[in-house]
Formats: structure tokens, C-alpha cells, sequence
């Protein structure tokens, strides 16, 4: 495997070989694992409905993807039951979707999470479902200030590329999301995306500027509130990652996300829910690892491109 990522500008079709057996590359080498070494971060996806459908959405969420089902009050007390059974030190609890704020329990789950005494970060496109909820996102704000993050997504800095992505008549409403966020004082964060080949100061000077024509603060550009996320492709090709990898990249595999956290989903039609090892891998049951955070302890086989494209090799983390 090579070291230098040129994998992000091949249009090479994925190989059909690779991925294929957990333990072992389609080379014969052994795969890479990531155990558990604390679970900081423990992730509810509320649901794949969305209202809007992006181009390259890894979640496939959109309109009529319901998919996996939205969860409920209940099923977020019963894990952070869990959490305070097994005395876990999680930190942070993440909402993420599809689109959150269409699941009409999100601001209950987020009153319950944040008067646990957990951070909260939620996920959104700061669009019209958000906009239906600012009552009771006011109401979270002035009970517990600071402890709600939310991290609003926009492509990219201007409305013709967000808008390629996130389709025609979607920068308004989401611009309009973020500014009155910014200016009710909420912890607010904002992604991008890496896709068109700038450089990350390029890109960060690009939203700065937007931002400040926006009238919110330029600091949002800054690299602990704008994060800029790596492609994720299933169409092209990418390297396994091998045990050998980690000193080849020099990468530590407690950095990767399934090293501190899990991701908690509800499949359409299941009785409960299941835990996979983070907010990538929805959709593929052979990465389900369990209906518990117990259950859900033992290490992470590297078997997904996804885990090479945005994790390993592209360096990310959904995490704040």
C-alpha cells in the first residue's frame, strides 16, 4: 500500500477483490482492527429521513428514505442508562440523521441528554425542519447554555457550489439557519467539504469572507469550528488498510473514530435498536456489533473503503 493517497484522484473502479474477508486484505495481509480504548462519544442517528437529498449523500438519506427508523425518547434513555450503569466517562452525545430536527423527539432527547450532564452535538443542514424548532432550542439554550453544540453543513463558501450539492433553493434557508443561530449566541460550528481541490487556506479565507458578509462571526473559519471533511466515493478504488499501515502513515489507531465512539441505529420494521462502530456505517448489517454498548466493546475490523477514504488515510472524525 502506498503512503501518499494518490487513491484521491484515481478513477479507477473499485477493485472487486478488496474488502471482502474481515481478517485478511484481498493481498493476503492481515487487516488492520481498532479496539475500543474509551468511549467518548456515543452517537444517536435519529432517523434517515431528510428533507432534502445531496448529491454523493454517503447516507443515501433524502425524502423517502426511511430506512432506518426514527428512534425515540425511550430508546436514547436506554442507553444512557447503560452509560450510567457501566459508570462510563462519556463525554459527548451526537444527533445525526438524514436531517435530526424531522424527528419531532430530538428536542426532548436533547433536554434529556443535556440534563444528564452531557455535552450535546447535533448535526443539521440549518434548514426549515431547524427552523421549526427554534422554540425549543431557545428553550435548551437557556437552561443549559453552552453544553448544546450545533455543527450546520454547508459544502462549500459559495451558493453555486452548496447549492451543486445540496440542490437549487438551498442556500437561502440554510444561511438563514446559521445567522439567526449565530446571532442567538448558540455554540455553533459549521462542515465543509473537500471536493474542489483547494487548498485548506483557500478554503478557510473563502468562508471567512462569506461569513463576515453574512454578518457572523469570521472565527467560524477558524480550525476548531469549520471542520472540512474528505470525499467518501464507493466507486472508486482505495487501499486496505493493513496492520503494517499504521507505521507506514505513521498514524495511530487511536485516532480513528471507532476508537472512541459507537453510533446507536434503528433499522425500518426492527424491535430495537443495534450499535455500530461509528456515524459511517449505517447501512451494512455486517458491522452491526449488538443491542448493547457492552456488546459493542470488542475491536473494529478495518473491512469498509470508508474507513480507508475518510478515517485512516483522509484523517477525520465526525467528532468536534
Amino acid at each position: 500500500m502506498e503512503p501518499d493517497m494518490s487513491f484521491a484522484q484515481t478513477e479507477s473502479p473499485p477493485d472487486p477483490n478488496k474488502f471482502k474477508d474481515p481478517d485478511t486484505t484481498a493481498k493476503g495481509e492481515p487487516r488492520a482492527v481498532v479496539a475500543l480504548k474509551r468511549l467518548e462519544t456515543l452517537w444517536f442517528n435519529t432517523g434517515s429521513l431528510c428533507n432534502i437529498a445531496c448529491r454523493d449523500c454517503y447516507m443515501e438519506s433524502g425524502p423517502t428514505n426511511d430506512r432506518l427508523a426514527y428512534l425515540s425518547l425511550e430508546d436514547v434513555r436506554t442507553y444512557l442508562d447503560e452509560i450510567a450503569d457501566e459508570g462510563w466517562n462519556v463525554e459527548e452525545i451526537g444527533f445525526t440523521g438524514g436531517e435530526p430536527f424531522m424527528n419531532k423527539a430530538i428536542i426532548p432527547m436533547l433536554g434529556e441528554t443535556l440534563g444528564r450532564g452531557f455535552r450535546a452535538l447535533v448535526l443539521t443542514n440549518g434548514m426549515k425542519p431547524m427552523a421549526h424548532g427554534k422554540a425549543g432550542l431557545l428553550d435548551i439554550k437557556s437552561s443549559y447554555g453552552s453544553g448544546l453544540a450545533i455543527r450546520v453543513s454547508m459544502d462549500h463558501y459559495t451558493k453555486e457550489r452548496h447549492e451543486a450539492v445540496r440542490g437549487d433553493k438551498t442556500w437561502g434557508p440554510m444561511m438563514d439557519g446559521l445567522v439567526w443561530l449565530a446571532r442567538e449566541g448558540f455554540s455553533v460550528t459549521v462542515a465543509g467539504r473537500k471536493r474542489w481541490g483547494e487548498t485548506e487556506t483557500a478554503a478557510r479565507e473563502g468562508y471567512r469572507r462569506t461569513f463576515i458578509d453574512a454578518g457572523v462571526p469570521a472565527s467560524l473559519a477558524a480550525p476548531n469550528r469549520l471542520v472540512l471533511f474528505p470525499e467518501m466515493d464507493p466507486g472508486r478504488d482505495v487501499p486496505e488498510i493493513t496492520r503494517h499501515c499504521w507505521d507506514i502513515l505513521d498514524v495511530e489507531p487511536e485516532s480513528v473514530m471507532c476508537a472512541s465512539s459507537r453510533m446507536v441505529i434503528k433499522r425500518k420494521g426492527a424491535e430495537t435498536p443495534v450499535v455500530t462502530p461509528c456515524t459511517l456505517l449505517p447501512h451494512d448489517p455486517a458491522f452491526e456489533m449488538g443491542r448493547t454498548l457492552r456488546e459493542a466493546g470488542r475491536a473494529v475490523k478495518l473491512n469498509h473503503p470508508y474507513c480507508a477514504q475518510f478515517c485512516v488515510l483522509g484523517g477525520a472524525s465526525c467528532t468536534g
